[in-house]
C-alpha cells in the first residue's frame, strides 16, 4: 500500500492495491482503528461536508474508504450518500489544489495527481485539450458532469459552444473533475453487504443513524427570523436587501439556507427582486433546483468550513465557535431565545429587522 492510495482512494489503483492486500469485510468491521476512521469519515461528511484529518496510518486511511462506503450502504439514506461523496470528492479536490500549488516540492512529487493523471483515470483524455489559458471539453463528456452543477453558468446555452467543445476555465475543469470524483465514489451505492457484516456493524450504524436523525431535525425548521440567523447569513442578506452583487457561491450559500429554513421559492425571488441583473425565470429556475424541484437533488447550505474557505464566514461570534453548520447555530439561536419570535413573512415585530439594517 502507498500513501498516494490512501490520499486517493477513489482510484481504480488503489481499489487493485485493497484486493491484492486480502483483506475482506470481516477483518475491516473487527479493526478497531479501521472502524473509528471510516466512521468519522462519515460523520464528519454530515457535520461539516468534510471527511476529517487523515489517519498517519496508511493502511487504516485506505481501508477505512471501503469500510465507510459499506456504512452508508447500510444506513442507504439518500441524503447520507449524496453528501458522503460530496465530502470525498471536495477533500479529494482540495488535496489535488494544495498538491498542485506545490508541485515543485520534492515531498509532494510522490503523493501529486495532476490534471493530466485524472483525464486519464475517467478516460477524458481524448476529451479535454488545453486552449491557451483554459480548455475545451467536448460536449459529450461536458453534459454528464455539467448537468448536476449549481448555476447558470454551467448550462450549455451560456458556453460559446463551437466545433462540438465548451470553453472551460482551469477552475471550471477542476470543478468538473470533483464532479466526476463524486459521481465514482456515488457510483454503486447502495452496496449489498452480507448480514454477518450488517450485525458486526450494527452499533455504529445506529451511531451515524442518529447522526443524521439530528440533521434532520435541524432541516426542519420553518420559521424566519433574521435577528437569529448566524452571522454569516445575516451578511449575506443585508447584501440582498441592498441590492449588492453576490459572488455565485454567496447566492447559492444564502438562496440554500432561506429554502432550508422553509421560505417558499416565490418568497425568495421577492428578496432579489432588488439585485441588480435581476432577472425572474433565472433566479426562480435556481431557487427550485436548489430546493430539488427541478431535479433529484435537493441542495443544503454550505457548511461553516466551507464558508470560510470562500470568504463568506464573516462577523463571527461565541456561538460561531461550537458549530460547524450554519443552520446549527440558527437552530440554538431559535432554541435559546427568551422570548416568543415573530416570523418574519408575519411583517411585524422588531424581529423583522436585521443587526445590519438596525
Amino acid at each position: 500500500m502507498e500513501r498516494h492510495h490512501a490520499r486517493y482512494p477513489f482510484l481504480d489503483d488503489a481499489r487493485h492495491a485493497v484486493e491484492a492486500a486480502n483483506f475482506d469485510l470481516h477483518s475491516l468491521a473487527d479493526d478497531e482503528r479501521v472502524r473509528e476512521r471510516a466512521t468519522e469519515r462519515v460523520e464528519r461528511a454530515l457535520d461539516d461536508g468534510t471527511v476529517g484529518d487523515p489517519s498517519r496510518d496508511t493502511r487504516v486511511e485506505l481501508l477505512s474508504y471501503p469500510l465507510a462506503r459499506v456504512l452508508v450502504s447500510l444506513v442507504d439514506e439518500h441524503v447520507l450518500t449524496r453528501k458522503y461523496a460530496r465530502a470525498e470528492a471536495a477533500t479529494a479536490h482540495e488535496r489535488l489544489t494544495d498538491a498542485e500549488s506545490h508541485r515543485q516540492l520534492k515531498s509532494a512529487r510522490t503523493e501529486r495527481l495532476s490534471t493530466e493523471d485524472l483525464l486519464a483515470e475517467f478516460d477524458l483524455a481524448g476529451s479535454v485539450h488545453a486552449d491557451g489559458e483554459g480548455y475545451r471539453v467536448d460536449v459529450g463528456a461536458y453534459l454528464p458532469l455539467a448537468a448536476d452543477m449549481w448555476g447558470d453558468e454551467w448550462r450549455l446555452v451560456n458556453r460559446a459552444l463551437a466545433e462540438g467543445a465548451v470553453p472551460v476555465s482551469e477552475t471550471d475543469l477542476g470543478d468538473l473533475l470533483a464532479k466526476a470524483i463524486e459521481q465514482r465514489i456515488a457510483e454503486g451505492l447502495p452496496l449489498a453487504v452480507p448480514d454477518p457484516i450488517a450485525e458486526a456493524l450494527e452499533s455504529t450504524v445506529e451511531r451515524i443513524r442518529e447522526t443524521l436523525a439530528d440533521l434532520e431535525l435541524t432541516r426542519d425548521i420553518d420559521t424566519v427570523v433574521p435577528d437569529r440567523f448566524p452571522p454569516c447569513m445575516k451578511a449575506l442578506l443585508d447584501s440582498v436587501q441592498k441590492g449588492e452583487h453576490l459572488a455565485h457561491h454567496s447566492r447559492f450559500a444564502i438562496t440554500s439556507f432561506l429554502a432550508s429554513i422553509g421560505m417558499s421559492t416565490d418568497e425568495i425571488v421577492d428578496l432579489y427582486m432588488v439585485n441588480p441583473g435581476f432577472g425572474e425565470d433565472i433566479t426562480r429556475y435556481q431557487t427550485d433546483h436548489i430546493r430539488g424541484e427541478s431535479g433529484p437533488t435537493e441542495y443544503s447550505p454550505p457548511s461553516c468550513a466551507t464558508m470560510q474557505s470562500y470568504g463568506d464566514c464573516v462577523n463571527m461570534d461565541d456561538r460561531c465557535e461550537t458549530i460547524s453548520h450554519p443552520l446549527a447555530y440558527y437552530e440554538k439561536a431559535l432554541d435559546d431565545a427568551d422570548e416568543d419570535l415573530t416570523d418574519w413573512r408575519d411583517g411585524e415585530g422588531e424581529e423583522n429587522e436585521t443587526e445590519a439594517d438596525a
